[in-house]
């Protein structure tokens, strides 16, 4: 028997993000997907040697490279639609609940198994997943500081609003990230390989 679920994963490549917005530069849902993972890594990291925490910092990342993998089904829905109000939002969740059973029935079932906590929060992860959130939201940051140091202004409400929502987050883990490693994305190629 032939199984879709790695060919339909890889058609990541193919969603773009911020589809409604002028972009200096496309990104798409399987790039995102790497730097939220790696963002999501690095929170738990911090967390762990930080803040004394013991939290699985290679799921983080493996969360994070599946994060948007419903979009595959669903297309991106542009943030401010996607979160317009509870009702639009509690519909939307239970299209991407569909859309995560439906690419979780696309493996062998033996499989499945290992992947569906992937895919579903397990409740005594759930700080983990807060930090794989927190990490989307510093990889749309992060865009909107690429979109600005580009010349594009397209952004900046995007970027005060993203940097709102991480606050209102009250991780300790995203406050020292956003300390110690963000300015770093507003220097040069040049400034980085400074010593």
């Amino acid at each position: 028997m032939e199984y879709n679920f790695y060919a339909m994963v890889s058609r990541m490549k193919f969603i773009e993000r911020w589809a409604l917005m002028r972009n200096s530069r496309t990104e798409n849902i399987s790039e995102h997907s790497l730097e939220v993972s790696i963002l999501a890594h690095a929170l738990a990291i911090i967390s762990n040697e930080r803040l004394g925490n013991q939290l699985n910092a290679e799921k983080a990342a493996l969360i994070g490279i599946y994060h948007d993998a419903t979009e595959i089904i669903t297309g991106d829905m542009p943030t401010p639609i996607k979160y317009f109000n509870e009702s639009i939002q509690g519909a939307f969740k239970a299209v991407e609940d569909a859309a995560a059973d439906r690419l979780l029935k696309m493996l062998p079932e033996d499989m499945q198994k290992s992947y569906k906590d992937i895919f579903f929060p397990k409740q005594e992860e759930a700080y983990l997943w807060k930090l794989v959130k927190a990490a989307d939201k510093l990889s749309a940051l992060i865009k909107c500081l690429e979109e600005r140091k580009a010349g594009n202004t397209e952004f900046i409400s995007a970027e005060k609003s993203i940097g709102g929502i991480l606050k209102q987050m009250e991780l300790k883990e995203v406050d020292i990230f956003m300390e110690e490693f963000l300015p770093s994305y507003q220097k040069t190629l040049d400034e980085l390989n400074c010593d």
